[in-house]
């Protein structure tokens, strides 16, 4: 089947797992969000619209994060992702 996002690069891109959404190593794993500096847990990678949709706009990939006590998720790029197992391991223990 040929990628139906053509234009966004391939190293942002993991495994087509279906609706537009990409695998990635750390799905589910306590991440930092280098552009603001928050750290939550990736829930998704999946392409949007950027400014509300505008349809002269491409698509970008974009991943979705959740803050790790709940509240309100938000987006950053993929690239902006880092790995925190030591954040991961005492959210493990706190729990």
């Amino acid at each position: 089947m040929p990628d139906p996002h053509p234009n966004l690069p391939q190293r942002t891109l993991g495994r087509d797992i279906g609706l537009g959404h990409r695998d990635h190593p750390l799905l589910g794993h306590v991440v930092l969000d280098t552009e603001t500096n928050r750290t939550g847990i990736l829930r998704a990678l999946c392409p949007e619209l950027p400014d509300g949709g505008a349809p002269d706009l491409r698509e970008q990939m974009m991943a979705w994060l959740a803050p790790l006590n709940g509240g309100r998720e938000w987006t950053t790029s993929p690239a902006a992702i880092r790995d925190q197992p030591l954040a991961a391991r005492i959210l493990g223990r706190l729990r």
